[in-house]
């Protein structure tokens, strides 16, 4: 129990020196604020134009949460079809692995252009870069199958499916959980990049016009603070997707049983 409370403190306690050494380099510097802003100062701004980031936010956070959605629901489909043949698979992973190394700041111009609704092009940019950890990971987990286990059934004369859908699916769920988590900072971030290329103001803005705005004006504190809120978007996604991962594996796999002790 102590450990427990101890790991839940230690990062706060972290956290909060970390914040109070750059806010005491910044007062003693005598740093203007619109060059690097203090900690105070961005808490302050990130209050008073609340109306104005929080909007900026729930934008963002909209395509992203969208894009990891349907690079889940599409990505697992995809992984799951490759991996009933391997025919499927050296067919398609190359253009899977293609698109995961072309930057989506090359394309999204691209795609913003062809696609006439802004909204879809957010989405499909930030789709783009969430989709490859979910179809790789859930490959590698069905792949991983104990080959002993699937001989065994096999041997009871179970059905493909009734192999895929009791044994392949169940050892494959912890990798693609980790390709989920994984994902979810990559929607986030193909979010904001696909936002700064579109770089649209006025209603629904993301985060990323914020930015762009606040550097035009040299207004370093509402830059900070967006950047602020963006990291702990990613951060909150992260712990929720680590909590759903704890949740279905608890009891089970050996990686959420190590946690409980």
């Amino acid at each position: 129990m102590k450990r427990g409370i101890f790991q839940f403190l230690l990062p706060i306690m972290t956290l909060g020196l970390t914040l109070a050494l750059w806010e005491a380099a910044v007062r003693w510097g005598q740093v203007p604020v619109y060059e690097v802003p203090g900690p105070i100062v961005v808490i302050k701004t990130l209050i008073a134009d609340w109306p104005l980031l929080g909007g900026a936010l729930a934008a963002t956070l909209e395509t992203t949460l969208l894009a990891l959605g349907a690079a889940m629901i599409f990505g697992s489909a995809l992984a799951l079809i490759m991996g009933q043949s391997r025919w499927l698979e050296m067919a398609f992973f190359p253009f899977m692995i293609v698109m995961q190394v072309t930057p989506i700041i090359a394309i999204a111009p691209l795609i913003v252009i062809w696609v006439n609704n802004l909204k879809m092009g957010l989405l499909i940019c930030a789709w783009l870069v969430a989709f490859f950890p979910i179809v790789s990971n859930t490959m590698t987990g069905l792949k991983s199958t104990d080959h002993s286990l699937e001989d065994l059934f096999q041997l009871y004369g179970a059905s493909r499916w009734q192999a895929l859908w009791r044994l392949r699916l169940p050892s494959a769920l912890p990798y693609f959980l980790a390709g989920l988590r994984i994902s979810g900072g990559l929607a986030l971030i193909g979010a904001i990049a696909a936002e700064f290329v579109a770089g649209t103001g006025g209603q629904g803005s993301g985060l990323a016009f914020q930015i762009l705005q606040a550097g035009y004006q040299m207004n370093m504190p509402r830059m900070f603070a967006a950047l602020l809120l963006i990291s702990l978007a990613g951060f909150v996604i992260y712990l929720a997707l680590m909590g759903v991962s704890h949740l279905a594996l608890r009891g089970w796999h050996e990686s959420a049983r190590r946690r409980e002790r």
